[in-house]
């Protein structure tokens, strides 16, 4: 395997801390830091500093889909899920039981609610725009009120933008 590299991000709702290789992007996950601790550095890959670029771009409310290339680890139905969660676009939601239709297994609510639960590639592949059926909002591991952040921000600029 490639050598991975980390980068940190820091946004609006705390530290993004970017895994990656040469070859693409592994991990975008949020740590509970306020503050940076690593600088960048000079032997940062050019795809981690593309993600950290488009995430800043995001957050600025200028870019609605990320380009990067991203590393998917897991299996293949967790893969086929994370696939059909980018098919959520921003500012929109969806909830479990849409994606199982979408990934044609009605009945796999439940396993798709697993699948997102183990997203690494947080906004990216977008887990924060799933909520129940309900319309109410479910449990992100970024912590709920992330995802209530993510959801007004991306509706705010939403707006702008159309």
């Amino acid at each position: 395997m490639s050598k991975l590299h980390k980068l940190e991000y820091e946004s609006p709702i705390g530290v993004i801390e970017i895994w990656g290789t040469d070859e693409g992007i592994c991990s975008i996950m949020f740590s509970e830091r306020d503050k940076t601790e690593n600088v960048m550095q000079d032997e940062v890959p050019k795809v981690l500093m593309d993600c950290f670029d488009q995430l800043d771009e995001y957050f600025k409310g200028i870019r609605q889909e990320f380009t990067f290339p991203y590393i998917f680890e897991g299996t293949n139905f967790q893969k086929t899920v994370w696939t059909a969660l980018t098919r959520i676009t921003y500012a929109k939601t969806g909830s479990y039981k849409d994606i199982a239709v979408l990934i044609g297994n009605e009945k796999a609510i439940r396993a798709v609610g697993s699948a997102n639960g183990k997203n690494k590639l947080s906004i990216v592949i977008p887990c924060h725009r799933i909520i129940g059926s309900n319309g109410k909002l479910t449990g992100y591991a970024g912590g709920l009120w992330r995802k209530e952040w993510l959801l007004k921000h991306e509706r705010s600029f939403k707006k702008v933008m159309t």
